[in-house]
């Protein structure tokens, strides 16, 4: 429990692949939404590179072929969460 009885969600890491990089500050790109991220924990990151991004750090490099399979899980998760929806 967060302050208050409020629960606290904690922060989800997602696959992206890095558009630029400007010192330690990213843009990386998930599903065509691009975040912000700081490259501090994987300094030898590049553009054109996937990453694990959790709270603002890319804090591990991917290989496409991962990334790739996890943003395909996410979506079939999505999916699936859509259509439990849809039978309520």
């Amino acid at each position: 429990m967060g302050i208050m009885g409020v629960v606290r969600i904690p922060s989800p890491i997602i696959p992206g692949r890095v558009i630029i990089i400007n010192g330690s500050d990213a843009i990386v790109e998930v599903d065509g939404v691009r975040i912000n991220a700081r490259t501090d924990l994987t300094p030898a990151i590049a553009v054109g590179d996937y990453g694990l991004v959790h709270a603002g750090f890319i804090i591990q490099r991917l290989d496409e072929q991962d990334a790739r399979e996890t943003l395909r899980l996410f979506a079939e998760i999505a999916e699936a969460s859509r259509e439990a929806d849809a039978l309520r």
